[in-house]
Order: structure tokens, then sequence, then C-alpha cells
């Protein structure tokens, strides 16, 4: 029987690559990744690049509209991900699949933080996921009995 930890292991393995696809649905980790992440300051070129001011509507028709990779990768972000088929379709107007949102990424910083304890996925976690886990008591606790 597998257990609820191994479970969760074998979750963020698929999230982070071993799928069907071979991709990670998190922006910039592996080989193969998300490129047109559904994020306006990803989308946009930087000022550093293009110091000429970036209007509301500028940013939408010229930027985020576009079809090519992001300018700027939002590193470590986990997408939506893919559907029921394992069909993932990277462009940025899907944002079912390739918008980072809290509601992936919260949870996600809360397993790792718990499979750390085991020797696995170090080299992911953020400093500061102790914070995240003493503000989240709910998260914490689910984490604990786990």
């Amino acid at each position: 029987m597998v257990s609820i930890l191994d479970m969760c292991n074998l979750q963020v393995d698929y999230l982070l690559g071993n799928n069907p696809r071979a991709t990670s649905y998190m922006v910039g980790y592996g080989n193969n990744f998300p490129q047109r992440v559904h994020h306006r300051g990803s989308s946009i070129v930087s000022i550093k690049a293009n110091p000429s001011f970036v209007s509301c509507r500028g940013g939408y028709d010229t930027w985020f509209s576009s079809k090519k990779s992001d300018p700027n990768l939002l590193t470590g972000a986990l997408v939506g991900g893919p559907d029921a088929y394992d069909d993932f379709a990277d462009e940025r107007d899907n944002y079912e699949q390739t918008e980072p949102a809290t509601y992936n990424n919260a949870p996600l910083i809360g397993i790792l933080a718990r499979l750390s304890g085991r020797g696995g996925y170090n080299q992911l976690l953020p400093g500061i996921a102790i914070i995240i886990l003493t503000l989240c008591p709910f998260l914490f606790t689910l984490l604990v009995i786990m």
C-alpha cells in the first residue's frame, strides 16, 4: 500500500517532469518547461532591454499577445498543467493550463517542505518555507499528520 507521503512524492515527481510528456510544469525547472506563461510580467520585455514606455494596452497588444517565449522567466512558478488526457498547450492565452496561481503554488511549497524531511527536493525549497508554514496553520497541521 502506498502512503500519503509516497503519493505526494509521486505527484511532485509528475509535476517536475516524470510524466508522459516529460514536461516540468514548474517554470525554469528541467529542460522542458512552459515557455509562454499566462502572466503579464513574464510576457513583457524588461525595461533594461527596452526603456520606452509601455502602456497597459500596449503591453497586452504587443507583448502579452505575442506567440514568442517569455522574455522574463517566472522561475519557480507552477502553472496549471495538463488536462485529464495529459495534453498541454503552452500558449499564453490558455490560462487554464499556463497561469501560475496561488492555489497551485502554495500547496506545493508546503508539500516540498514536508518532503524535504525525507531527504528529497531540498534544492527546490526557498528559505522562507518555514515562515509560510507558520503563517498557514491549516497547512502545517495537515503536513504534521501526514
